[in-house]
């Protein structure tokens, strides 16, 4: 099994999630998260005086799949996410040894 961990825009959730609902992905959790990438955030103008923002608001997904969904969902997440402009976020990909579902006890493919 796999984790993918999505850094998103926020303006681009319902897409994602619309797209990644029709790749057949049943879960997810979804966390609002700041951060910076390459460009170190901004600067911007407020009443005359420029400040800057260096962690921009941004989306976390957190998705675990079997490992023969990665390609799919990666390739849905960023056909769905892309703006192509700066800040479009980043994926992060990693094993999962073991999944349990608290309710039933379920673990491996049948917990996800």
């Amino acid at each position: 099994m796999k984790k993918i961990d999505a850094i998103i825009k926020p303006f681009k959730l319902e897409e994602v999630k619309e797209a990644l609902r029709q790749a057949g992905i049943t879960g997810m959790t979804v966390s609002e998260v700041k951060g910076y990438g390459r460009q170190q955030g901004h600067t911007e103008l407020y009443r005359g005086a420029e400040y800057v923002v260096d962690f921009l608001p941004k989306l976390k997904l957190e998705i675990v799949i079997n490992d023969d969904q990665e390609d799919k969902i990666v390739e849905t997440i960023i056909n769905s996410a892309k703006t192509g402009k700066i800040g479009d976020g980043k994926i992060f990909i990693y094993g999962v040894e073991k999944v349990i579902r608290i309710r039933t006890g379920e673990t491996g493919d049948e917990a996800v």
